[in-house]
């Protein structure tokens, strides 16, 4: 099973602005006074896909549609993730104009490329109030099958068990907050794990306990743990995600915002397990409240 892979997907947006419906436990997002929004986003996201394209990343780009209003259609890795089996994974959402971001016609698209062999949808969720927004509220490692969830009103702890008792994943459940004692809205702000390391915010975990089981969960399976400041998290450095290219050589994609936080000796122990690789993208940072990682899908689907 591999932590990485070389395909993308990334949804091109119309209409992105900031979402009220979001706002109220996401407290990255900022509403922006400018007015181009919109155009500065689209700039920021075709000068990401050219980067990774430049850097042999395959990316499959899906254009948005004016209708329905979707202004977070930029984080696809909310609503749907893909697995090495051939399944996909759509998950129940807390905003309602986020669920109709999930559209079978994108799934219907990747078909001509990849096997699609079972779609489990558990948005049913949505009727009971409770919700998973995929790999943003969990931080998956692949490989050893845990996920790693903190738990908040957007990652519900029985629906992540039961994603667990689905495909066989353990869950590492915990609470994570901000400086202000707020609840971390998603996992991947937070942590990312890589195929031999992982980058993570323990000052969040506040409980000794729970970040004692983190920690032992993230050693025992020969991760090295690079630790990030709330600081640092706060300027999306936890928002990361490692990706192979057409040659397999490993990059780990994020913010120049991140980038830009980081120390020197966080990058050189990085820079051991990959290239880093990392775009401008503060419009959509800021208006959105998530950066790269937020806007890569992975799929690691079997290919036709």
């Amino acid at each position: 099973m591999n932590q990485t892979t070389n395909h993308i997907l990334m949804i091109r947006p119309v209409d992105f602005k900031f979402n009220e419906q979001t706002a109220g436990n996401n407290k990255f997002q900022v509403a922006s006074t400018e007015s181009d929004v919109q155009t500065q986003a689209l700039k920021e996201f075709d000068g990401f896909v050219a980067l990774l394209r430049q850097n042999d990343v395959d990316v499959t780009v899906v254009d948005d549609t004016l209708q329905p209003e979707t202004p977070d259609s930029i984080f696809p890795n909310n609503w749907v993730s893909f697995h090495e089996d051939g399944s996909v994974y759509l998950y129940p959402m807390f905003s309602e104009n986020r669920r109709l971001e999930r559209r079978k016609e994108i799934l219907d698209g990747l078909k001509s490329k990849f096997e699609i062999n079972h779609v489990s949808d558990i948005s049913f969720y949505e009727m009971q109030h409770a919700f998973l927004e995929g790999t943003g509220s969990m931080v998956l490692d692949r490989t050893n099958k845990i996920a790693y969830a903190c738990l908040s009103v957007r990652t519900d702890e029985e629906v992540l068990n039961n994603f667990c008792m689905l495909t066989g994943y353990k869950a590492v459940a915990f609470q994570a907050a901000d400086h202000s004692n707020f609840p971390i809205y998603h996992t991947n702000v937070m942590m990312c794990i890589g195929d031999r390391f992982a980058v993570i915010c323990l000052d969040s975990i506040r409980d000794q306990q729970e970040r004692l089981a983190v920690t032992i969960s993230l050693s025992s399976t020969g991760k090295e743990i690079i630790e990030i400041t709330l600081d640092q998290m706060n300027h999306f450095a936890g928002n990361m995600l490692q990706v192979s290219n057409k040659s397999d050589e490993r990059l780990l994609i994020m913010s120049e915002q991140a980038y830009l936080s980081l120390r020197q000796d966080q990058i050189t122990t990085l820079e051991q397990y990959c290239r880093i690789v990392y775009a401008p993208l503060y419009t959509i940072e800021k208006n959105g409240g998530g950066s790269a990682r937020c806007m890569l899908a992975e799929i690691h689907l079997p290919e036709k």
